[in-house]
């Protein structure tokens, strides 16, 4: 079996993208604990320490999981081969997804409140298959508008050399 060539300069999403996660994830658990907890209280008529109990151990849960994208943050990186990105992630289960540049249809930049904050930015690219979206989240503002731009580049340049190679005799 053979091996993915690793070699490369990987490329990593900011660190600051792990204190996104952390206030994302902190305020899904507040949202959950209070919002289960007052439908424990007044439609199952729990004891008020059982109802705080199971309200604590949702937000302690969250709070760990978002301590963890620390080190989840770490594992993103992205790689730009000659013919397609390499994009990587996963700590557990390593997850690597490599998207040929002439494949890429939409090359898109979101934001969402927590990242407007930060100040970072989500890149996602969606490929001709309808499953295949790819997403790098976590990238400093200017940086993900130029990698937009790399890619969008990159991709149409393959399929003009794709169209060229195509219209040969």
């Amino acid at each position: 079996m053979e091996r993915i060539e690793l070699a490369g300069d990987w490329r990593r999403v900011s660190p600051r993208y792990a204190w996104a996660e952390l206030w994302t994830t902190a305020i899904w658990g507040v949202i959950l604990a209070v919002g289960g907890g007052a439908i424990l209280w007044f439609v199952t008529g729990l004891e008020r320490w059982l109802v705080l109990t199971i309200a604590a151990v949702v937000l302690v849960a969250m709070l760990a999981s978002g301590l963890l994208a620390f080190l989840r943050v770490r594992t993103i990186g992205f790689l730009m081969r000659d013919d397609d990105l390499l994009v990587r992630r996963g700590m557990l289960f390593r997850r690597f997804v490599s998207v040929p540049y002439g494949r890429m249809q939409v090359v898109d930049v979101t934001q969402g409140p927590v990242e407007r904050m930060l100040d970072l930015k989500t890149l996602k690219f969606v490929t001709a298959a309808a499953t295949s979206a790819v997403t790098i989240p976590g990238l400093p503002g200017t940086d993900a508008e130029q990698l937009r731009d790399e890619l969008v580049a990159v991709a149409t340049r393959s399929e003009e050399h794709t169209s060229e190679l195509q219209s040969r005799p």
